[in-house]
């Protein structure tokens, strides 16, 4: 169990981040007899999801959705198809992206062309081996 700093120092985010989300309910804490707040391993997983939903530019309510998705013992059919569209929609944002990005890429040299090579392969490799488990 963590205390508020403890947390944030392990996520590496602020007390005041961590009380927000637990305002809007994306983090749940227990309290002690004398009203500390305690969170739990499971919190720190939160943290952390939210963290790198936020960094996709997600807003807290889709992230909310997520979290009680992956959280609840039971998915609706209609849930996975919203959750479907919205990924679909991160990989169009993603397309457009590297359309704008292309341009920039022809400019370089081929040791450069290289090493951005090797960097965007393992993380697509990572993508692509995620997006087969959800097809499968």
């Amino acid at each position: 169990m963590y205390k508020i700093g403890e947390l944030a120092s392990a996520a590496n985010v602020s007390k005041r981040t961590i009380d927000y989300y637990t305002k809007l309910g994306l983090l749940q804490a227990k309290r002690s007899p004398s009203n500390y707040r305690y969170y739990s391993e499971e919190a720190l997983e939160d943290l952390k999801f939210i963290e790198n939903c936020k960094k996709l530019h997600m807003p807290l309510d889709e992230i909310r959705k997520k979290i009680e998705l992956v959280k609840s013992q039971h998915v609706e059919e209609e849930e996975m198809l919203d959750q479907a569209k919205v990924i679909a929609k991160h990989l169009e944002h993603l397309n457009q992206e590297l359309s704008g990005f292309m341009p920039i890429v022809e400019k370089l040299d081929d040791d450069q062309k290289r090493l951005l090579s090797t960097q965007l392969s393992n993380q697509s490799m990572s993508l692509i081996q995620s997006l087969l488990v959800l097809l499968i």
